[in-house]
């Protein structure tokens, strides 16, 4: 279970991230609503580890600090972060993805191969920018799930694609209630879809609040076992974590 309390990141006049709480389990998908750009961005790179919150906990199944959160997570099409380069082919990009998945797991992943297996063909041809939004969103989380140790998705403004949620809606479900592969599944998004009647949080919930008791219970899953993987590929500075 991923849990967040009072998160918040700090910026040059407003806050980047006011406070916000939320808590998503495997086996749920948990869209998160805000205005700004630039907060959708930062709430995913905090709740994927890629960046240390400058108040506030979040805590993979009882563990708190990004390194549990980078290890089980993967970033989705972060917007100026790790979205594909539009001078991408498909099968270039396919290429670059694999490649970063950790070396214990990447056995002989290569992309035509790869691209057979999960029925990607049909588009290994494209240029990234000229994928569908369904395709994109599609391959992206099958990229993203190459890894085995994902266990938490977290994908940023997906609806920025087209107004039309079944560009990234319908799979964002299916992959949170695969009973073979449950995931915790997190989506920052404008606006909630119409009809929409899942979990859902708020940008700046928390703001208001003096504590955050009503999230994420004190007796959480226990913390599985320690892993000594530590993504080498993806180093970052500043206020990013490492």
């Amino acid at each position: 279970m991923l849990c967040a309390r009072q998160l918040s990141v700090k910026g040059r006049r407003l806050d980047l991230l006011p406070p916000t709480s939320l808590q998503v389990a495997r086996g749920e998908l948990l869209l998160v609503t805000g205005d700004r750009q630039d907060q959708r961005t930062a709430l995913a790179l905090v709740l994927s580890g890629r960046m240390k919150p400058d108040g506030g906990t979040a805590t993979w199944d009882g563990t708190a600090g990004v390194r549990p959160l980078r290890r089980a997570s993967a970033l989705v099409d972060s917007p100026g972060v790790n979205e594909p380069e539009q001078h991408l082919s498909v099968t270039d990009l396919v290429t670059e993805d694999l490649a970063l998945v950790p070396r214990r797991y990447r056995g002989a992943l290569l992309s035509k191969p790869w691209l057979k297996v999960n029925r990607f063909e049909d588009v290994a041809g494209m240029w990234t920018e000229q994928l569908p939004p369904a395709r994109r969103t599609e391959l992206l989380t099958a990229l993203a799930l190459a890894n085995p140790g994902t266990d938490l998705l977290v994908l940023d403004s997906p609806d920025r694609h087209g107004a039309d949620p079944a560009g990234w809606l319908p799979r964002l479900t299916e992959l949170a209630y695969d009973g073979g592969r449950p995931l915790a599944v997190v989506a920052t998004v404008t606006a909630l879809p119409d009809n929409w009647t899942g979990p859902s949080a708020e940008i700046g919930n928390a703001a208001a609040r003096p504590s955050a008791a009503g999230f994420c219970p004190d007796n959480g899953a226990e913390a599985p076992p320690k892993s000594d993987h530590v993504d080498k590929n993806s180093g970052v500075t500043g206020g990013v974590a490492e």
